[in-house]
């Protein structure tokens, strides 16, 4: 099955500077070879389940890693079995609307 998943991963315990840690998290996203998308409140990443998660757990393992003793993390969770689609079709069918609002 496939999955979006929008990720927030927060390391507690390390001070305020937290992009240092972030950068980690976002290097095993990109080294994963899935779609992401990073923003500036954490990344969407899209995939097969199975995937997907295994990168939120590697996110987590390596930010442990780099010595965060905690992280708390969001996730927003989105499949469809009715068609695929992914995040670029989803920003481009509410692009569409706007533009035809013009």
């Amino acid at each position: 099955m496939n999955v979006m998943v929008d990720m927030c991963v927060i390391p507690l315990g390390v001070g305020v500077s937290l992009s240092g840690f972030i950068a980690q998290c976002q290097r095993v996203i990109q080294d994963s070879g899935l779609e992401h998308q990073m923003h500036p409140y954490g990344t969407i990443i899209e995939g097969e389940w199975n995937e997907v998660f295994a990168v939120v757990k590697a996110c987590h393992e390596i930010v442990h890693e780099h010595g965060a003793p905690r992280i708390t993390s969001t996730l927003k969770v989105g499949t469809r079995t009715d068609r695929e689609q992914s995040m670029s079709d989803k920003m481009n069918s509410v692009r569409d609307k706007l533009s035809k609002d013009d």
